[in-house]
């Protein structure tokens, strides 16, 4: 088979895509591979385990055909609070009437509709919220008893057989991962997926419970979706590998003028503490049925992007729209034309932290200055665990982000990272070793010629983590190897 020509992303921020009825087909996958996706989502609310095989299998042949890391997000389904069923289907409810909820198997009517979720009754009280049907409609606690709350209507309409119930006043007693979760958990570690999406996350005891469970075996993306999360975040993103801010639930549960400014605070805070955030849901949501994006919804993009977002996601757009491909591909020209302004790189240049009081830090924090100052053509991390690369990709580089893995598990997880371009190499066990190989990865992945310089930043000695000591400027100074 002739060789293919590497891809090449001209942007910092990754797109992860969602797979889905639209996108099951290998053509289909490889096309939006092609268009700009660096991360593909598996949603487990969705399809069984024979699907997801199918689909991981499909990643895993591309991956190997274009020598370029794909990483996959199992996004795992968590809790699903839903009320019965109700006789005839549904009905309409109105504005100040009263209605009871409680534990009864029976079907629903105007008086009483039953929520099979002890946890909720027990964790109510008079004036707490109960949100229903992504919080179209608004009941408000007068009363709880044994075994039931009375409520009423403040928000109605017509309500339907097993709608989902949101409590945005509560904390429950309720584990992030169900049985179904944690069967789904299982795949998905048995085929090395490289993140785990944990929904229902509502304190940092979620995410350590998750730790027990998934260990280092993939990086842990909390999603922040519940107001519980926001009041317990520092906690949370220092627990999680990576976070999602998952807008659609949060919007339910929030008012809507306040997820904006919860976006950028904790955007603010993954950029500070160095881990990677994904800004999902809606960004491109007209492009579900129409070829191109509304003006607002490309505003949007550009918002999550100025804001610092490491990436930015699609869901129904690639899994079940009309344009998944399209939709990729003007995604991907919005990040890449926003990143080209001077408002981007001034807001990105005034955004750089100071480093941690840690030798890794500094040593990061000083590749990016001086790559900076002599106009480096890149900056070539050697990683044994992905952390020497974060710490750079924290600092916000102007120049190219490149990390020398001999671990592809690693350079799949650090598709998710800001500015990173990762390539799997030979294990090195010398400096000297490592400058040539560094010379022939920016010869491919850059358009550096010769006399072009490149900082090194290494830890040695070579094939232990946390040892980041080691910084260098090289040359280019001759052909390298291909």
């Amino acid at each position: 088979m002739p060789r293919l020509e590497p891809i090449f992303r001209n942007r910092c921020t990754k797109i992860v895509a969602t797979l889905g009825p639209a996108s099951t087909d290998p053509a289909v996958i490889e096309s939006l591979f092609r268009a700009g996706v660096d991360v593909f989502r598996l949603n487990f609310s969705h399809g069984d385990h024979a699907d997801h095989a199918a689909r991981l299998a499909t990643l895993r042949v591309l991956e190997a055909k274009y020598r370029r890391s794909i990483g996959v997000l199992a996004d795992i389904q968590g809790p699903k609070l839903r009320i019965g069923t109700i006789r005839g289907g549904y009905i309409n409810l109105e504005r100040g009437k009263a209605l009871r909820l409680d534990l009864r198997d029976l079907p629903g009517d105007h008086e009483r509709v039953q929520l099979p979720h002890r946890e909720i009754i027990e964790a109510a009280r008079p004036g707490t919220r109960l949100l229903l049907d992504d919080g179209n409609i608004r009941l408000g606690v007068k009363r709880v008893g044994d075994g039931f709350i009375d409520t009423e209507v403040l928000v109605g309409g017509r309500l339907s057989d097993r709608k989902g119930v949101n409590v945005p006043d509560m904390v429950l007693p309720i584990p992030a991962l169900t049985e179904k979760d944690r069967r789904d958990l299982a795949f998905a570690l048995e085929h090395d997926v490289d993140f785990v999406g944990l929904s229902f996350v509502q304190t940092v005891k979620d995410v350590q419970e998750a730790r027990d469970l998934i260990g280092d075996r993939a990086w842990i993306v909390s999603k922040i979706e519940k107001p519980q999360a926001v009041a317990d975040i520092e906690a949370i993103v220092e627990a999680s590998d990576g976070i999602m801010v998952a807008r659609g639930d949060l919007g339910v549960e929030l008012p809507p003028e306040d997820v904006p400014l919860v976006q950028k605070d904790v955007v603010a805070l993954c950029n500070r503490l160095g881990r990677p955030v994904i800004v999902a849901t809606q960004m491109l949501e007209s492009m579900i049925t129409a070829p191109t994006p509304t003006r607002a919804e490309a505003s949007d993009v550009a918002t999550a992007v100025f804001d610092g977002a490491d990436a930015v996601m699609l869901s129904a757009e690639t899994a079940a729209g009309q344009y998944p491909e399209e939709a990729v591909g003007i995604m991907s020209r919005i990040l890449a034309r926003v990143e080209g302004s001077s408002d981007w790189q001034i807001r990105t240049g005034e955004r750089r932290l100071p480093p941690d009081r840690s030798a890794g830090e500094a040593i990061a924090s000083s590749a990016r200055h001086v790559a900076d100052t002599i106009e480096a053509k890149a900056i070539v991390a050697y990683t044994q665990s992905g952390a020497t690369a974060l710490r750079i990709a924290r600092q916000r580089p102007a120049v190219r982000l490149l990390a020398a893995t001999p671990l592809g598990k690693v350079a799949r997880r650090l598709a998710l990272v800001w500015g990173v371009e990762a390539v799997v190499v030979e294990a090195v066990e010398r400096m000297a070793d490592a400058v040539k190989e560094a010379a022939s990865i920016c010869r491919r992945l850059t358009n550096a010629k010769i006399e072009d310089s490149f900082v090194i930043v290494a830890g040695t000695p070579f094939g232990q983590s946390g040892a980041t000591n080691a910084l260098r400027v090289s040359t280019i100074r001759g052909a390298q190897e291909p």
